[in-house]
């Protein structure tokens, strides 16, 4: 009821904001580079990284500097295990369409999957329970079709402190977000056996966002594949066959 008052009394502006974003944001590419590789030696491990421009490193020159490189190499330094990782995403995927996109992409065995989706979600107004059905429904395919024993699915961001979105949109959008993070998080407690949901609290640094004010920068991308490190460690990967 809360949302649905505030989101009456603010329409007008928020569409006013939202379509000036749309035409003047700055549009970053996807970081550039090798979208598969390993790193480490042990007893292999085998990571998918999915999702959106997040997870396609938008606002980083390269993979090195954006989320699966990173991520993997701790993995391999963390866990004593050969980390065989792969990149899925694409700028602009709501959860449906990494969904889809998934459903369509040729995937090779899995041991853990980290799926970044739900930004788009709030910006194209994919309603949480469809987001999250197909979350679900992620989760679901990845463990049906490549055995992956968990699937992770980070928290969003803070977007009310987005550099790069003025408020009250910037407002709106962030309670959007929190709103999904207590959601996914219950549903994930519910789903224990497949599903994790993996606390972003305290990475956000604004001074940190690339250039379009939207996407994290390099020195963010870090502080983010640290804290996947940390909670897939918690996951007791190295029990993995």
């Amino acid at each position: 009821m809360l949302y649905a008052a505030a989101r009456t009394a603010l329409k007008p502006v928020l569409i006013t904001q939202a379509n000036y974003l749309r035409r003047t944001a700055l549009e970053l590419p996807e970081a550039d580079g090798p979208r598969e590789g390993a790193f480490g030696s042990g007893p292999p491990l085998h990571l998918l990284l999915a999702g959106d421009s997040c997870a396609a490193g938008v606002g980083a020159a390269t993979q090195d500097e954006a989320i699966a490189v990173p991520l993997a190499r701790e993995l391999a330094q963390r866990l004593g295990r050969r980390v065989h990782w792969r990149l899925v995403a694409r700028t602009g995927n709501t959860s449906i369409h990494t969904h889809d996109m998934l459903a369509e992409e040729p995937l090779p065995p899995l041991d853990v999957a980290v799926v970044i989706t739900g930004v788009n979600d709030i910006t194209k107004q994919v309603p949480l329970h469809r987001a999250l059905l197909y979350r679900e429904r992620t989760a679901r395919l990845l463990r049906e079709r490549t055995g992956a024993k968990q699937v992770v699915f980070p928290a969003l961001p803070p977007i009310s402190q987005f550099p790069g979105v003025p408020h009250p949109l910037a407002w709106w959008a962030g309670l959007m977000a929190e709103r999904n993070n207590r959601a996914q998080a219950r549903w994930a407690q519910r789903r224990a056996d497949l599903v994790s949901h993996c606390s972003m609290d305290g990475v956000m640094d604004p001074k940190l966002m690339s250039v379009d004010g939207f996407h994290p920068g390099p020195a963010l991308y870090a502080r983010v594949a640290q804290r996947l490190a940390e909670h897939l460690n918690e996951l007791d990967l190295a029990q993995s066959a």
